[in-house]
């Protein structure tokens, strides 16, 4: 709209009449109102919604095809299922937020569904479904568990399509590769990856991508940070089993997917003779083992960025100082030495940190009216 704003609008108009009001005739949806570039849309089912959006994002990445990236449409859909009030042609209530609270975290080209949309369709519809865990959604009290959407033939999982790293510390499970191609050995391999996956996504600090997410990998040689980008990960864990005679080694490594950096490896020997009982033992030493190295390594991610400015370093220490004094006059002053600091360092997140604590301070004291101040937040961006 920025550099052309009479095309854009015709484009959107095209693509409204060429492609979506023909679609949602089909699929008996109904337009309730319009929002800019957007619009609420109501269907008689979940099965009608998605097969209506899968062949909408299909036909929009068929249109795209050529066009320059910065020229695209591309459109993001959320799709709910749940009670809606209707007043006057148009519908309100929960049913209708969560619909646009998860089209929000849609990539362009793609389709969220809530867990009540996805139930509906579970073994109806063929779907290239990516587990994106609990989210906690704007002005919706309790969290809304949401699956990714891939149409065929739209976005591949490739490099140009990074996936945000979500807000907590995230982990995909790669499949173990079978050292010795024999068929008894890949049902063992695959059975660890899921008892792994499954035991990880008990710890709610993790976000764990899901089974039918990562196994597209099988069987392929892949790039661990490539891997971190489709599926928008920190960390991804990979392994391998070898089987000789009637023992069996298993090797794993967890590694950082931005860095490329390795932060553990082990591996495990063991008989074969009772699978099952070999498989609780390798899940349950790797996944004690990675999950207290993900914190480490997220604590240490996420330690201050030091300032190489020596004066603003200086205003940072007095600063404090005056923080611990723990008085309405210290605390200005404390905070006045800290903007000293920020202006001097603009990208000195630990002042930004004790500035924060500073307007808590005020605040649990009595001190203050206004809100608390935004500079935590700027504190973990930095």
């Amino acid at each position: 709209m920025g550099s052309d704003e009479e095309g854009t609008l015709a484009a959107i108009k095209a693509c409204r009449r060429e492609l979506i009001d023909p679609k949602l005739a089909e699929h008996r949806g109904r337009i309730v109102k319009t929002t800019g570039d957007g619009a609420l849309i109501e269907f008689a089912s979940a099965v009608d919604a998605i097969r209506c959006a899968m062949e909408i994002q299909r036909s929009m990445a068929q249109r795209n095809m050529g066009v320059p990236e910065e020229r695209r449409i591309e459109f993001r859909i959320g799709i709910n299922v749940g009670d809606i009030l209707i007043d006057e042609g148009d519908i309100y209530g929960d049913g209708v937020n969560i619909a646009a609270r998860i089209e929000a975290l849609a990539r362009p080209g793609t389709i969220c569904l809530s867990e009540n949309a996805y139930r509906q369709v579970t073994g109806k519809l063929a779907l290239d479904i990516s587990d994106m865990g609990e989210q906690q959604l704007k002005n919706i009290a309790e969290p809304v568990h949401v699956y990714g959407l891939i149409p065929d033939g739209t976005l591949t999982r490739t490099a140009s399509a990074t996936l945000p790293l979500p807000h907590k510390p995230s982990i995909a499970v790669l499949p173990f590769q079978n050292m010795s191609g024999d068929p008894e050995q890949e049902y063992f391999a695959d059975g660890i990856v899921e008892e792994i996956i499954t035991a990880l996504s008990r710890f709610r600090e993790l976000f764990v991508i899901a089974r039918n997410s990562t196994f597209i990998y099988k069987g392929r040689a892949v790039d661990v940070k490539q891997v971190g980008r489709e599926l928008g990960v920190r960390y991804v864990l990979e392994g391998s089993v070898r089987k000789a005679a009637a023992r069996v080694r298993v090797t794993s490594q967890l590694i950082d997917a931005i860095t490329g950096a390795h932060l553990w490896a082990d591996r495990i020997d063991g008989a074969f003779d009772d699978i099952f009982v070999l498989q609780d033992r390798v899940t349950e030493n790797v996944v004690g083992a990675i999950a207290p190295k993900i914190e480490q390594a997220e604590i240490e991610r996420t330690k201050p960025k030091p300032t190489e400015r020596l004066d603003a370093y200086d205003s940072y220490l007095r600063a404090m100082m005056y923080f611990n004094r723990w008085t309405s006059e210290s605390i200005s002053e404390a905070l006045r030495l800290l903007y000293k600091a920020i202006e001097l360092d603009p990208g000195f997140s630990s002042a930004y940190g004790l500035a924060a604590w500073c307007y808590v301070r005020r605040r649990l004291s009595g001190w203050m009216e206004e809100p608390i101040h935004e500079m935590a937040e700027l504190a973990l961006q930095l």
